[in-house]
């Protein structure tokens, strides 16, 4: 009697058991994405000597609430959105996409002086780069959208001399996170190219506001 009931007791934990370690077995991992620069310096020098001195600071980049949590996003809907379970950002989005735009700015300006905030206050930055993502998010085998309102301010943000909204669509290869991730990694570089644009003719237009500096 007690052996009967011994068995009636442990085959069904056993095959739980089992089902568990099975499921485990099979758990999808997760993989990790980041953004990425452009490849190498491609340098505008229409803004001439003065461009060499100046020191651009990455003043903010705001995101909705949306784009802050870990996953990948993609649009399934004008109003729906899928948050991918497995694919996710290796760390905060925001910060990445900050990252690679200084990157971006110190290879497409003649200048290597740009720094992400907080700053040293021994570097005296001649122009601030604010940027407010309005929409960084992709349908999956179609495109990557890019929406950004962005302004350009002198040294202590108070004077701003341009302010802009851009727009980006960058076609993806395949529906692939990976794809995603290199279409919108070629968005944030068209952001920075029209940055970048902008930043010299600012300068071209306001020379005498940059000044020989001695940079620490």
């Amino acid at each position: 009697m007690q052996h009967s009931l011994f068995l009636r007791i442990t085959f069904p934990a056993l095959a739980v058991l089992l089902l568990f370690s099975a499921g485990c077995a099979f758990t999808e991992k997760a993989r990790f994405y980041t953004l990425s620069p452009l490849a190498g310096p491609q340098l505008d020098t229409s803004a001439g000597a003065a461009g060499q001195r100046i020191a651009v600071g990455i003043d903010s980049v705001r995101f909705p609430e949306y784009l802050k949590g870990p996953h990948i996003v993609t649009r399934t809907s004008r109003n729906e959105l899928d948050l991918a379970e497995f694919d996710r950002w290796a760390g905060s989005l925001d910060k990445d996409f900050a990252r690679i735009l200084a990157e971006n700015l110190s290879n497409l300006l003649p200048t290597h002086r740009v720094f992400l905030y907080p700053w040293r206050r021994s570097v005296p930055i001649d122009y601030r780069v604010s940027v407010e993502v309005l929409q960084f998010d992709a349908k999956a085998g179609e495109s990557v959208s890019l929406v950004a309102r962005w302004n350009i301010s002198g040294a202590d943000g108070e004077e701003i001399f341009l302010m802009k909204k851009s727009s980006f669509t960058v076609p993806t290869t395949h529906e692939s996170y990976d794809a995603i991730v290199a279409a919108e990694s070629q968005a944030l570089a068209d952001l920075s190219h029209a940055i970048a644009a902008d930043i010299n003719d600012v300068l071209k237009k306001r020379p005498r506001s940059i000044q020989s500096k001695v940079y620490l």
